[in-house]
């Protein structure tokens, strides 16, 4: 079966599949020159390997994968923080499952399970709350993950301790924001990205205001995109149109979620328990005021301060000795591809993983691997 045949068939299980094939053909009937998008979210790229989308685009028009999965971006030295919480300071460590597997510097949360720890899978940082309040005894952290999707429930957390006075509760934060990352890839001398689909369920959040001066900086269209196949291919479709016609400015394919403004009660939550930090992000390196860590406020649930924590950055990633270098980083800047790696489906599977983009549900080596069969 030819890839496109493939891609028609998976698309049968949607109904949209009539509109999918006809936004395909209009890209195709658009498109004059070769062009380069880079889609955000993690969620995005899934849809877009597992349905094909990519197949069904014409010859020169190529997707690349952005750094759209906070587990891929988790700096090893907060896993190893987080383990070391785990292990040495003998909390319970809650956190969502994906965070489990991905490596640190000598092993992940899932062997220090292993070995003793108490390590707990939540769904909602409400969960670790919950768990706190339930045992008095013992020091409970919240290894807090994600974009600013997941900050308002985290930051919500944080608030229902302090109002029941939790003297048990803390938090590791891992937060990322998106636009400063958006900034960093494009400021890459290797950069080729000439437009971007935006992750919708961020700016059901932050809106898109915040997008707005980066495409006046760096002249690149900008389109707030949705997540199911119909979505993503208005959204490209719309991308191309801005570049063949020379505009750079942010587009809402993804209207019936997102507003310009965002989400104020969540944004007012998040400015009231949060504060930009710079963070490390895993294979890219230190990005300014890309993190976000409690605000002064909330000092006291701050589990780096109270446990003594020294979370320094590794300047590089330690590796497994396969004599095989992970491209992780490569991959997160869309600069290589999953089947580009050497290591990609034979030393590196989900069972055994070199770098996180092949733990996480939203990594784009897992996507690969999972549904890129032909490829090695």
């Amino acid at each position: 079966m030819s890839r496109s045949s493939r891609s028609v068939k998976y698309l049968d299980e949607y109904r949209s599949r009539d509109g999918v094939v006809r936004c395909a053909e209009a890209i195709t009937r658009l498109v004059s020159r070769p062009w380069t998008l880079m889609e955000i979210c993690g969620g995005q790229t899934h849809t877009i390997v597992k349905y094909g989308l990519d197949e069904l685009l014409p010859p020169g028009v190529t997707l690349v994968h952005g750094p759209g999965c906070p587990v891929c971006v988790t700096a090893v030295e907060l896993i190893d923080a987080a383990i070391e919480l785990a292990l040495e300071h003998h909390v319970i460590l809650c956190s969502f499952g994906d965070m489990l597997r991905v490596p640190g510097s000598n092993r992940d949360l899932l062997s220090a399970k292993a070995a003793g720890a108490e390590v707990r899978i939540v769904y909602s940082p409400l969960d670790a709350v919950k768990i706190a309040a339930d045992n008095p005894e013992r020091e409970v952290v919240f290894f807090a993950v994600g974009f600013e999707t997941t900050a308002p429930s985290t930051a919500m957390a944080v608030k229902m301790a302090r109002d029941q006075n939790l003297q048990d509760f803390s938090m590791l934060s891992a937060h990322v924001l998106v636009p400063p990352a958006m900034e960093a890839i494009l400021l890459n001398p290797e950069c080729r990205i000439q437009g971007f689909l935006a992750a919708g369920h961020v700016c059901t959040v932050m809106g898109y205001r915040e997008y707005e001066p980066i495409t006046a900086r760096f002249v690149v269209p900008i389109v707030v995109t949705g997540f199911e196949p119909l979505d993503l291919m208005q959204g490209i479709h719309l991308c191309l149109a801005q570049l063949e016609s020379g505009k750079a400015i942010v587009e809402n394919q993804y209207s019936r979620s997102v507003k310009r403004e965002g989400n104020p009660t969540a944004q007012s939550l998040m400015k009231e328990v949060f504060t930009p930090v710079d963070r490390n992000w895993r294979g890219i390196g230190i990005i300014p005021k890309s993190g976000l860590d409690l605000n002064p406020d909330y000092q006291s649930f701050n589990a780096r301060l109270r446990f003594d924590l020294k979370v320094d950055s590794i300047p590089k990633e330690p590796g497994p000795n396969t004599g095989l270098e992970c491209i992780a980083g490569l991959i997160l800047q869309g600069l290589k591809k999953p089947a580009e790696c050497a290591a990609f489906r034979t030393l590196c599977t989900p069972e055994h993983p070199l770098g996180a983009p092949m733990v996480s549900s939203e990594g784009a080596c897992a996507a690969y691997y999972r549904y890129r069969k032909e490829d090695k």
